[in-house]
């Protein structure tokens, strides 16, 4: 607005009295600045005050003595004492008139009959007639101004224009919108404003004369503004009535930008009013507040913000004209003479031939940053970055020469100096258009190579572990695999920005380092050297060598060239700490496959060594210094608790030198090493490999603590997360690429644990998992608050000493284990070996139950640290008194390899039932770890496949089929011979039989009648002893077996079992029911054998499960039995017919609707077995006809049917035909069936 370039505006002095209303202030102001602020002077000191106090009263008697001398006062005062009642009764007739007429009507009530111009009337008018003749202008352009539906115009104003009467329409003005706000709200006054010539000046008398109105002002003219304000007349009109008041209210610029941003109005004013901040603020180091807005502005996470401004830039661009008066330009050039202001003032392009090679590594003939300014310098690369790549600016020669200058400055060594460097370096890539000519072109080429011999110097000055060295590597190697996606990705990783970079702009930097700089051998031989990060974790950012590392062994460099890194990965893995990095996983996967993959088929030598054995057993080591003969069984059983017990920190003598980030780690790489091993197995057989790689010893597998590190990941999850704090935020910006693997990973324990479901299953038995939740929750918990000191004296020694009293002393024993229970699985661990050994003393008799109850529950939580040693000791320990004498000591090998060993035990375990409980548990382990081992087996001599395949004639894949059915094979017959062992067990002994004599076998059918003895008698003999609950053990892990496999259930009894044992695996094994699925098969069998048994088993199981399936399977038994019957031999007959005729009863209580089928298979068997007979003189028609009268009217014999078995066993009892005897066992079962109808069950 430069037609108010002769004004005089309100100063910031003058506004500021006026707001706290500060009379001394306002005394010392001018004539000509205490003249624009009038009105409100002489309202306040006219009007009635709400503020009654004392001190009100002395000011306001100062601003009357104030007003008194000035002239002007007496109109202002004229103007007060006009009807504004009436007036505005007049102002809205005259809208609802131009309203019905329209705007453009020259009707006018509130001004009629006009002689002369708008300035001559005013003139010549008095105090009412002014007022009415500036509201009715101000009213007509306010309605235009409605009217115009956002559209700039310029309303020509005699009345606003003539530069005698402007202070007497000012202070109308003002007058009129403090009497009558309802009827012109100041925000729409000063929006009118904007459309007249001085309207600025107006605007700004307007708000000086209510102060508190310059807010709300503010926020009405911006959200009317706008979105490009530098695109019109009116943009650009209001922008500068803007910025006029902001001069008037400094204080409150900064607020009045952000309502800029806010309402993403007026980019041109939060520019402006940034540079006229900056102007006014004192000049120092720091980054100026012109650099913090704009980068802001472009950087924040505001994405219309960002595409709001990055319009202001572009479309400023395009404007030819007027560019220097632009806001646009200012902002440039103020950015400019910033950058210039921090430049060396020394520079040289032709100092690297003339400098000293002695010189000190710290000392350049560069004239390098100030350190003060680094910080600074940083930021006004990043702004460039922004506005060059987000908003599409376009530097001018000058700026791009300025640029070049600053990235190739040599900054002070410190933490701010890497940061700066590799901002610099990233810059250069991304816009590589900064190098235009040959000059500048060596300038980068020596700032890259003083980058190169620097970043030693500067990593060990600074302290900063990722330092521009490993971006420098990693840029090279991206180049040399050509992944110029990943080095875009790096580079808007680095800037902290997306922003569009074409890969052909990058061919001539590619050519400059795979060329000049960096070869692929430079690079390699270089990285082997880069010293590793220490204490490596997630909360360290940037690119570190772990990132350069990844990349050469994905691309095969290191094998390529011959350089072991085995070292290096080594020492890296040793230097790492929660949280974990995400970089760490991927390392160890493409170093595995280093190992065993050839990096080109012409080449296969050239391969990555592996970790040594005794590297690996040095992390899980407790003594520094200590090399033990980790093959030795004995030795490594005696390492392996000292292990445990410094990991856990109870021994000062032991100090952990690795962290436990480390020793997952390591196991981690054994673990994936050995899988990937296995899976190559066949690819390494058929290589022109010379030196294969090994599979680790079964022993190093020994000594580490697998379960123990797997709990310790479990609670460390979170520290051991797949992505972390960086990775996420990387993750959200959408630059997750820069590192190939981070999102890949699921985290350490959840790869650990599938890890350990492949290998080693029997480490995951879900038992385990449940009891270790019960161990470490809120129970153990609170047993640690009951642990005594006396609990945590008690030593393996005086344990040791309790076992040897136990014949008559119990008492010290059983105080000493229940203390013991009281401490954790860590703390238990060197008890283990003395808990283990002494187990065959709790074999005797006269053991407290209870002894041997706390006994299991310290074996079980031991179990959740140390499984594998401690099967290993207590399976030695429970082994027949016999076998110790000859001292045979199993290994872990011999357990895995024959899983049955562990059944090989003391007889006396089998009626012990916490012991048997801690056996089942061991062969379950082993059974599984049984299958894994003949798995991997398999794998490591799969080139005894290969060779002989070679001849076969029925193809490649015969052999291996064969030995994956022989292997399958002894696996079942495994698990079936443990099955039948433990299905032995569960027979009572001949003294069990003995002592139960008198009552009713443990093993009698659930189904027999109980006779006249005691139910209480029975449950007490039956129930409450150890044999009952053995079997119960033994049913839950048959239970899980047969769950687990079903040919397990069909392999056992297809080979049957004793049927005395029918009655309790039926009703003990819920997965019995299994059996209804092959029985008809079993039935179908040529043994007679096996038709007996698939019989009775049967009768059990139709009891058990009364199921539709279950009666279809019954009727084919009884038909199959009909068929026999016709077929058998006498002897076959009597044989099989003796034991199942019992079962029919148990059809016929399960399934009624089989009693005439059965019934009559029952005659036919009698009138069968009589005429077998015929020609013998024993008369057989009595009994048929007594068979066939039971079968006709069992009711009316029901009553004789009680007694008659005995008579017709006493009776017949002399005879020992067959014959005879399977008629009356026939007699017998119709008699049963008629009384069990009959009772109702």
């Amino acid at each position: 607005m430069a037609e108010c370039s002769g004004l005089q505006f309100v100063s910031p002095y003058a506004f500021e009295a006026m707001q706290k209303v500060d009379v001394v202030r306002l005394a010392a102001l001018s004539d000509p600045e205490l003249r624009l602020l009038l009105p409100c002077l002489v309202r306040m000191a006219l009007c009635a005050p709400a503020d009654q106090s004392q001190s009100w009263a002395q000011d306001k008697k100062l601003i009357l003595r104030l007003l008194s001398g000035v002239e002007a006062v007496n109109s202002i005062v004229a103007l007060l004492s006009v009807d504004f009642h009436a007036l505005e009764q007049d102002a809205s007739k005259e809208q609802q008139l131009r309203h019905k007429l329209g705007g453009g009507s020259g009707e006018s009530i509130l001004v009629s009959q006009l002689q002369h111009g708008l300035t001559l009337e005013f003139e010549h008018s008095d105090s009412p007639r002014r007022l009415r003749l500036v509201l009715s202008e101000l009213l007509a352009i306010m309605n235009k101004v409605s009217e115009s539906n956002g559209e700039f115009f310029l309303k020509s104003s005699e009345l606003f224009e003539s530069p005698v009467y402007l202070e007497e329409a000012a202070d109308v003005l003002c007058i009129l919108q403090a009497e009558l706000p309802s009827l012109l709200p100041i925000v729409d006054v000063a929006e009118a404003l904007l459309h007249v010539k001085n309207g600025a000046w107006f605007l700004c008398l307007l708000v000086a004369n209510v102060p508190d109105s310059f807010n709300e002002v503010c926020r009405g003219l911006i959200k009317n503004g706008e979105r490009q304000d530098e695109e019109s007349a009116g943009g650009r009109r209001r922008t500068e009535a803007l910025r006029h008041l902001c001069k008037m209210n400094p204080s409150q610029a900064l607020r009045v930008r952000g309502m800029v941003v806010e309402e993403c109005h007026l980019p041109g004013l939060g520019v402006a009013l940034t540079l006229d901040h900056t102007k006014n603020e004192s000049s120092d180091d720091g980054v100026s507040d012109l650099v913090c807005f704009v980068s802001g502005l472009l950087l924040g996470t505001n994405a219309k913000v960002r595409t709001w401004f990055g319009t202001f830039i572009r479309n400023g661009q395009q404007r030819k004209r007027d560019n220097i008066s632009s806001v646009l330009w200012q902002m440039r050039r103020q950015l400019l003479l910033e950058l210039m202001g921090i430049l060396p003032t020394v520079r040289s392009t032709h100092i690297v031939e003339e400098a000293d090679v002695d010189m000190e590594p710290n000392v350049s003939v560069y004239s390098g940053l100030k350190e003060e300014h680094v910080v600074k310098a940083s930021a006004l690369l990043r702004l460039y970055c922004a506005l060059m790549g987000i908003a599409g600016l376009k530097p001018t020669d000058e700026e791009a020469e300025q640029l070049l200058q600053l990235m190739t400055s040599r900054p002070p060594a410190t933490p701010a100096g890497v940061r700066f460097v590799s901002l610099s370096f990233c810059m250069l890539l991304a816009f590589s258009t900064l190098v235009s000519t040959p000059e500048q072109e060596q300038l980068m080429v020596m700032w890259l190579s003083w980058m190169i011999k620097e970043e030693a110097y500067f990593e060990s000055i600074s302290g900063v572990s990722a330092s521009f060295g490993e971006m420098l590597l990693l840029v090279a190697m991206y180049f040399h695999s050509n992944q110029l996606s990943a080095i875009i990705d790096l580079v808007c990783s680095t800037l902290g920005m997306k922003i569009v970079i074409k890969p052909s702009s990058l061919s001539r930097m590619k050519t400059i380092f795979t060329q000049e700089i960096f070869t692929e051998q430079v690079v390699t031989a270089h990285a082997v050297r880069v010293p590793v990060t220490g204490n490596l974790s997630a909360n360290i950012t940037g690119f570190l060598p772990i990132h350069c590392i990844y990349q050469l062994l994905k691309s095969r460099s290191f094998t390529k060239h011959k350089v072991s890194i085995k070292d290096w990965i080594y020492r890296q893995l040793c230097e790492t700490t929660t949280p974990l990095h995400p970089q760490l996983l991927p390392l160890i996967d493409v170093y595995i496959n280093s190992i065993l993959t050839p990096a080109s088929k012409s080449n296969p030598e050239a391969t990555n060594q592996p970790v040594t054995e005794q590297e690996i057993l040095n992390v899980f080591q407790g003594l520094s210094g200590v090399n033990p003969n980790f093959c030795s069984q004995e030795s490594g059983m005696q390492h392996d608790l000292c292990m445990w017990f410094y990991v856990q920190g109870e021994n000062t003598r032991l100090t952990q030198r690795y962290s436990i980030t480390t020793q997952l780690l390591v196991l981690y790489y054994v673990l994936s090493y050995e899988e990937a091993l296995l899976a190559n197995t066949k690819t390494l057989g058929t290589s022109a490999m010379q030196k294969k790689p090994k599979s680790y010893s079964s022993a190093l597998m020994d000594q580490i603590p697998i379960k123990y590190l797997i709990r310790q990941a479990q609670g460390l999850q979170q520290e051991l997360g797949g992505i972390s704090l960086c990775g996420r935020l990387m993750h959200e910006k959408g630059r997750l690429s820069v590192f190939p693997a981070l999102w890949l990973s699921s985290g350490l324990h959840s790869a650990l644990l599938r890890l350990l479901a492949t290998n080693y299953p029997h480490l995951c038995i879900v038992e385990d998992w449940i009891c270790e939740e019960q161990i470490t929750g809120t129970d153990a918990l609170l047993r640690r608050m009951l642990l005594t000191n006396i609990a945590k004296n008690h030593s393996p020694k005086q344990l040791q000493e309790a076992f040897s009293m136990l014949p008559g002393n119990h008492t010290q024993l059983m105080q000493i284990l229940e203390h013991l229970t009281l401490l954790s699985a860590g703390e238990l661990i060197p008890y283990a070996e003395v808990l283990t050994s002494n187990m065959n003393c709790l074999l005797n008799a006269g053991v407290p139950r209870r002894i041997l109850q706390t006994v299991n529950k310290l074996w079980m939580v031991l179990n959740t640290v140390m499984p594998r040693r401690l099967w290993v000791m207590t399976v030695n320990a429970l082994q027949p008194s016999v076998k110790i004498v000859r001292q045979q000591i199993y290994t872990q090998n011999d357990l895995m390899i024959d899983p049955l060993i562990v059944l090989r035990c003391d007889q006396r375990v089998h009626r012990s039932p916490p012991l048997m409980d801690i056996t089942l548990h061991m062969l379950n382990g082993y059974l599984l770890a049984s299958k894994a081992y003949l798995n991997s087996h398999l794998k490591e001599t799969a080139e005894q496949d290969i060779r002989p395949s070679q001849n076969n004639t029925m193809g490649p894949e015969a052999p291996e089929v064969t030995r994956e059915e022989l292997k399958n094979a002894l696996l079942a017959a495994q698990d079936s011979a443990a099955v039948q062992i433990l299905l032995e067990i569960c027979l009572p002994t001949e003294e069990e039989k003995t002592q139960s004599s008198n009552t009713h076998s443990l093993l009698k059918s659930v189904h027999n009648t109980t006779g006249p003895k005691s139910p209480e008698l029975e449950e007490e003999d039956s129930l409450l002893c150890n044999l009952r609950e053995v079997q119960c053990l033994i049913c839950c892990l048959l239970h899980q077996m047969y769950i687990a496999d079903p040919n397990i259930v069909k392999l056992v009894h297809f080979q049957g079992y004793p049927c005395e044992l029918l009655a309790l695996t039926v009703a003990g094994i819920p997965s019995m029911h299994i059996c209804l699925d092959f029985i008809p098969e079993l039935i179908a069998q040529p043994e007679l054998e096996k038709q007996i048994f698939a019989i009775q088993l049967l009768s059990f199981l139709c009891i058990q499960y009364a199921l539709p399936k279950s009666l279809s399977v019954a009727r084919l038994a009884i038909n199959v039995m009909g068929t026999l019957l016709t077929v058998l031999t006498q002897s076959k007959r009597y044989a099989f017919f003796m034991p199942t005729l019992p079962c029919l009863v148990s059809f016929c209580q399960a399934f009624p609707p089989l009693y005439e089928d059965i019934m009559s298979l029952l005659i036919q068997i009698g009138q069968v077995c009589a005429s077998d007979v015929a020609t013998q003189t024993r008369d057989f028609d009595p009994i048929i006809t007594r068979l066939q009268q039971l079968k006709d009217k069992p009711h009316e014999v029901s009553g004789l049917c009680k007694d008659s078995p005995n008579k017709s066993y006493s009776r017949d009892i002399a005879s020992m035909d067959p014959d005879v005897r399977l008629c009356q066992c026939v007699e017998n079962t119709i008699i049963e069936i008629i009384n069990m109808s009959v009772s109702g069950v």
